[in-house]
């Protein structure tokens, strides 16, 4: 955690833009909260109060200000058959248990695994939830009053245009605010937030999960609660990036990961669906203003409080101005200019970007997507390094003695290339291999190196390695065999 006078800034040293754009967020959130609850078979409160309390604990235990996490259809879509074959009850256990899971994680400080994941496959990343965002509107454009194409414009219209006026007041606010109102003064007959579902109209409580404590029960939400785990740690640490980079300023990945178990454990208790953060409703809050702890608590606070308190004017809000507003986050979300770069990039980054789209839209699953184009940034990465690597020969004078000198990373992807450059029915009575200017990496290497030394042994040649740095002479004298006991006749015998 930061020190106690950079968390009270965290909290304090942006309160209005925090504030406003809360408002926003929560109004934001209240129909994607219905309809992830929707998606995993519960009723509405249930994401509802998820979606409350992650965004208020994260606010205080998160390690990304200005970030916003709630119930989320990532963790929605993988409850659905734990919901379907043994009720609600479990899936508040699951998310407890993937909470625990997500603390574990970050006390181990899993969240440094971000490093891996490239450039290409956070691009890809982005685009695909820009895309899966657009085609989440979809369904409230496609059979609707002509009317409602027209609120939909005029939003669209307010947010881009109102900021030339004044930036005081976030635009996406004054485009809920307006159409709200003159969908009331009117009577227009449009889809409402209400129409997704009925807003609960009490606080949530404190309750344990009513399952039986066994083994049992263990093995049944176990599965479910690391896919939990697992996406929902994936989508905040890579969400936590592209705030880092809107906002320019750092967070603690580890705390991050903390931050979201405590919220998940403590959400299953009060009867919500494990949830993590959200890439767009972070961007609305980001591009509304919203920088510090405060506006996720605001967001939290007040989605509780129009909920609660004010459900039926909340309920009349036009499904028209929330589809403008994620539009604007979609389009705002994903990267233009990447696709300007696939002449320019080198190709196997643009496979990543593109495979990374595919995957994630395709099967609408973050862990998929991301997995893939890490993946094959590895594949890529380890071809490269192995085209980098060369052996050169020098053949002394009295032709008995030959001096190899091995350039490059020697590791599984270059062990066949080394191997090969070797000469072994050369008649010779010395051989010194220099791997001064190389790196021996692995198992595999080493393996090579074993086999190399005994097949000129086999032939009567003295073998000499010389050059090794720290590390390569580290898992060599470890793990090699060459100049143990019996290293000749297994080779005959292999």
């Amino acid at each position: 955690m930061p020190s106690l006078s950079a968390y009270r800034a965290q909290w304090f040293g942006n309160v209005r833009g925090d504030l406003l754009s809360g408002i926003v967020v929560a109004l934001a959130l209240i129909p994607e909260a219905i309809a992830f609850s929707i998606i995993a078979g519960v009723d509405p409160k249930v994401g509802l109060y998820a979606s409350f309390s992650i965004a208020v604990l994260i606010a205080f235990v998160g390690g990304r200000p200005g970030m916003i996490s709630a119930a989320t259809a990532a963790t929605a879509v993988l409850m659905v058959t734990l919901v379907r074959d043994h009720g609600l009850e479990y899936l508040l256990a699951a998310t407890v248990l993937a909470g625990l899971l997500q603390i574990v994680a970050g006390l181990l400080k899993l969240g440094y695994v971000m490093r891996f994941v490239s450039r290409s496959v956070m691009t890809g990343f982005v685009n695909a939830l820009a895309i899966l965002i657009f085609m989440a509107q979809i369904p409230e454009l496609v059979g609707v009053p002509w009317l409602t194409y027209v609120m939909v414009a005029a939003g669209l219209a307010i947010i881009y245009l109102f900021p030339y006026i004044t930036k005081a007041i976030p635009s996406p606010l004054v485009c809920i605010i307006a159409l709200t109102s003159v969908a009331m003064i009117f009577g227009f007959e449009l889809r409402t937030v209400g129409d997704m579902g009925e807003l609960p109209s009490t606080l949530p409580v404190f309750l344990i999960p009513n399952i039986p404590l066994n083994l049992e029960t263990l093995m049944i939400i176990l599965p479910y609660s690391a896919a939990v785990a697992a996406v929902g740690l994936l989508e905040s640490l890579m969400t936590a990036q592209i705030v880092d980079d809107l906002t320019d300023t750092p967070s603690n990945r580890n705390q991050e990961c903390i931050g979201q178990g405590i919220a998940n454990t403590a959400t299953g208790f009060i009867g919500g669906m494990a949830g993590c953060a959200m890439i767009g409703q972070s961007i609305i809050n980001v591009k509304s203003g919203g920088r510090g702890r405060l506006s996720a608590f605001a967001a939290g606070a007040f989605l509780l409080f129009m909920v609660v308190v004010l459900g039926d004017l909340v309920s009349a809000i036009p499904m028209a101005a929330l589809v403008a507003i994620m539009i604007m986050v979609s389009i705002g979300t994903f990267s233009w200019s990447s696709i300007k770069n696939l002449r320019t990039h080198p190709k196997s980054s643009s496979i990543v970007m593109l495979a990374t789209v595919v995957c994630v839209v395709v099967t609408h699953n973050l862990a998929i997507g991301v997995g893939a184009g890490v993946l094959l940034s590895g594949l890529f990465f380890a071809w490269k390094i192995a085209q980098i690597f060369r052996v050169s020969s020098t053949l002394l004078q009295d032709g008995r003695e030959r001096h190899y000198t091995v350039e490059g990373q020697i590791f599984f992807a270059s062990v066949e290339d080394f191997t090969a450059a070797f000469n072994f029915k050369e008649a010779l009575e010395k051989v010194t291999i220099d791997v001064s200017r190389a790196h021996i990496w692995d198992i595999s290497s080493v393996a090579a190196l074993d086999m190399i030394v005994l097949k000129f042994r086999r032939e009567g040649a003295e073998v000499e390695i010389i050059g090794l740095n720290e590390a390569s002479e580290t898992i060599v004298d470890r793990l090699a065999i060459h100049d143990k006991p019996g290293a000749m006749e297994r080779l005959m015998g292999h």
